[in-house]
């Protein structure tokens, strides 16, 4: 079983920035992706960052260029910037990992944390 615990949510303007923390507990070794989701009111959950445990990185197209998925594994921590942060970012943020040994599929979620982009 693994753990997670998101942190960094909050209140920014319009071009602001904020990082997002993921601190991952548990069985570790069983880890072979993690990634960040938000889903907005009234919408659904959308994959917007993922990292392999090899350090491949994928973006959805509405945050490439602005976000960065970064990962320490000393620290067991996934971390997620943010920045020229936007109204329509404004979303519960949710850490997740893929523990499937045979393939990745995120299968461990986070609580979330909720991101407000507003002036």
């Amino acid at each position: 079983q693994v753990q997670l615990v998101e942190s960094g949510g909050g209140l920014v303007q319009p071009g602001g920035s904020l990082r997002l923390s993921c601190a991952a507990s548990g069985s570790m070794l069983r880890i072979n992706a993690m990634g960040w989701y938000r889903q907005a009111p009234g919408k659904q959950r959308e994959s917007i960052a993922t990292i392999t445990n090899g350090g491949r990185t994928n973006y959805a197209d509405s945050v490439k260029g602005r976000f960065t998925i970064s990962r320490d594994n000393a620290k067991n921590t996934l971390y997620l910037q943010m920045n020229s942060l936007k109204p329509e970012d404004t979303a519960v943020y949710y850490c997740s990992v893929s523990t499937d040994p045979y393939r990745i599929k995120y299968d461990t979620w986070g609580q979330g944390t909720q991101v407000t982009v507003s002036s």
